[in-house]
């Protein structure tokens, strides 16, 4: 961390200064391609059809969109973007980022590899945070099932059980490392359960200190309350409620799911309820700061400089270890290094894993992305601004 000065998200030079000219320009003309959806469309679905009858196209993957959005295939080839992320004082998640895996023995292997992003992580203040999906180590079926019965039926379960088990395994393993770990939230039908399980560590292993960050989602409408009866009622057992604040990844999938039962959606009625409600958490968070921890997972420009406003308004130092700004490896970076040059702590999301695996992910950023024209418009025109700046030897 390099200063105090308030962020200009304006700074390209600050922003790009870890990139070479051919890195921005790669960049540039991704970002370009993701603009159009059709594009997107045709390329995601032939980019899955190839791979599953083992057409050799992952070498054009991993040169465009993987390269953009991930780390790597392993641990180790992640070490060229930690390292980068880290010159420009910004933290990284390692993200195991692979899907769809079904059977007891694939679970165990994913905890396996997110246990060892925590031992990656252990001494090494580059890497701040691990994190993990429910998902990537329980059937989602599963998942949904016990959403939806009492917990005490829930404990008769085995193999909820065996889901328990492995996930407090990771979670041990973060405690013994004393390294804090983020659970990421998923679609609704299956939140309730993460949440249950969620709330068995905070209370386990958040007695002195925060080990263990529920994520909140604020594009549920009923998300906000429920994010302040968490807090009270964690902080009346004695616990540190720590929590990641984040807008949403599902909403498009939760609409269709409500319409397809005829239910009433979980989604806000627009954008504009959801930044209410982000915005309004995060100050919640700030506001009872002495009792939790935060980290504010958003590429809102506005919702970044409302989080650092109220800080200055109540006093909170930028380097303050209780509050972290976070984004994805490949998008904002305007915000995450600005944030950072300015002294306050950001850490990116690396998702690594084989190309294949990763695909699901990869489709879902590039689709995310073209679905936000404002947030595309952004990203091209600092990335021209940038390329620009360079050309005239500013």
């Amino acid at each position: 961390m390099q200063s105090s000065q308030a962020p200009n998200f304006n700074n390209t030079q600050i922003a790009f200064s870890r990139f070479s000219d051919a890195e921005l320009r790669d960049s540039y003309f991704l970002f370009r391609m993701m603009g159009s959806p059709w594009l997107v469309d045709w390329g995601s679905r032939l980019a899955q059809w190839a791979i599953r009858i083992g057409l050799p196209i992952q070498w054009a993957i991993r040169k465009t969109v993987y390269k953009q959005f991930c780390g790597g295939e392993t641990i180790d080839e992640c070490e060229p973007a930690v390292a980068q992320l880290a010159r420009g004082s910004v933290g990284t998640i390692l993200d195991y980022s692979v899907e769809g895996m079904e059977g007891d023995a694939a679970f165990d292997a994913c905890a396996d590899e997110i246990i060892r992003t925590i031992h990656q992580a252990r001494g090494d203040d580059r890497i701040p945070f691990a994190v993990f999906k429910v998902s990537g180590v329980a059937p989602a079926d599963l998942l949904e099932q016990v959403g939806a019965i009492p917990p005490a039926a829930a404990g008769d379960l085995p193999e909820w059980n065996r889901v328990r088990s492995r996930v407090r395994r990771i979670v041990q393993a973060a405690a013994d490392a004393d390294q804090a770990v983020l659970v990421d939230a998923e679609e609704s039908w299956i939140q309730d359960a993460i949440d249950s399980l969620v709330h068995e560590l905070v209370l386990a292993f958040n007695r002195i200190k925060p080990i263990v960050y529920q994520t909140v989602q604020l594009y549920r409408h009923d998300r906000l309350a429920y994010l302040k009866s968490t807090f009270d009622q964690m902080n009346a057992a004695g616990c540190h409620f720590a929590v990641k604040l984040v807008r949403g990844a599902y909403m498009e999938k939760e609409r269709d799911r409500a319409a397809l039962h005829h239910a009433p959606s979980p989604i806000q009625p627009d954008k504009a309820s959801t930044d209410r409600d982000f915005d309004e958490a995060v100050r919640f968070c700030l506001d009872h700061i002495e009792h939790m921890a935060l980290c504010c997972g958003s590429h809102n420009e506005d919702s970044n400089m409302k989080m650092i406003t109220r800080m200055g308004d109540l006093g909170i130092a930028p380097g303050d270890p209780r509050i972290w700004s976070a984004q994805l490896k490949g998008m904002s970076d305007h915000i995450s290094f600005n944030l950072a040059h300015a002294g306050y702590r950001v850490a990116k999301y690396l998702p690594y894993g084989p190309v294949p695996a990763v695909l699901p992910y990869l489709v879902r950023r590039a689709q995310e992305n073209t679905s936000m024209a404002g947030q595309m418009s952004r990203e091209l025109a600092l990335l021209s601004a940038e390329r620009r700046r360079r050309k005239a030897g500013l």
